[in-house]
């Protein structure tokens, strides 16, 4: 049975006060299709604003530290994000792993307070393009994810995002036959780890996902939605995803 599509915004390094506009007409557009999740994760000084802006639409952070307090300059703990409103966070993102250095040990680490702190948590794992030019990307990603799942996690909230590296920001996007390929890879290692309940995680395609390339992406097997980071930031391209995964 395939699974109710969630479709994230990560807006990255984006957003300040005069935002606020156009997440209240992302809010109100998504509501419009009742049979799709969708949240904005936001940078964490506007998460109040925003979720006093629309308190009715699910707003997320970008980040959360593994630690619930204590020494740790400029990062926000799980108990900081729902103080805020937040619901959700993406831990693992290429961009901290990369430039945060952050291994598979702290992103599960990252995943673990989230989830035990009652926030949810949508993963990030993917490849390098000389991984993938080099036929390694399935066994590569598939290592990364077994080394960064939490130990538990309740399918209600918690997902992976597979984002190609190579695709994110650059207008490339994996094929259909890739995509699916990684998909059926990743959920093979999800019920590996969890049993049947890793059948009801979902797994979102994040990489240059638009307007005109949606429909083909939530067509294929095992994907469950979407991660967007460019389009997310106005209703105009946000929504047409939307759209797009309520018709799948």
């Amino acid at each position: 049975m395939a699974l109710r599509k969630l479709v994230a915004g990560n807006w990255k390094m984006h957003g300040v006060s005069s935002d606020l506009t156009e997440i209240g007409a992302i809010a109100s557009g998504a509501a419009d299709h009742e049979g799709v999740d969708s949240a904005l994760c936001l940078p964490a000084t506007l998460i109040d604003r925003a979720v006093r802006s629309v308190p009715d639409y699910s707003i997320g952070g970008q980040d959360v530290h593994q630690n619930d307090k204590g020494a740790h300059t400029g990062n926000t703990s799980a108990a900081m994000l729902l103080d805020a409103g937040a619901s959700l966070a993406i831990v693992g993102h290429s961009e901290r792993r990369v430039d945060q250095c952050e291994s598979d040990a702290v992103v599960k680490a990252k995943a673990e307070a989230g989830l035990g702190a009652g926030l949810g948590i949508i993963l990030c794992i993917g490849e390098s393009l000389e991984i993938r030019e080099a036929g390694q990307a399935v066994s590569t990603v598939q290592a990364q994810l077994d080394a960064s799942l939490p130990a538990e996690a309740d399918p209600a909230k918690f997902a992976i995002a597979y984002e190609p590296i190579w695709a994110i920001g650059t207008g490339k996007v994996a094929s259909p036959a890739d995509i699916g390929e990684m998909h059926d890879a990743l959920r093979e290692r999800l019920v590996a780890a969890y049993g049947d309940a890793g059948n009801q995680v979902r797994i979102l395609y994040g990489g240059s996902v638009n307007a005109s390339n949606a429909a083909e992406i939530f067509s294929v097997r095992n994907v469950d939605g979407a991660l967007v980071g460019g389009a997310s930031l106005t209703a105009e391209k946000f929504l047409p995803i939307v759209e797009a995964a309520a018709a799948s």
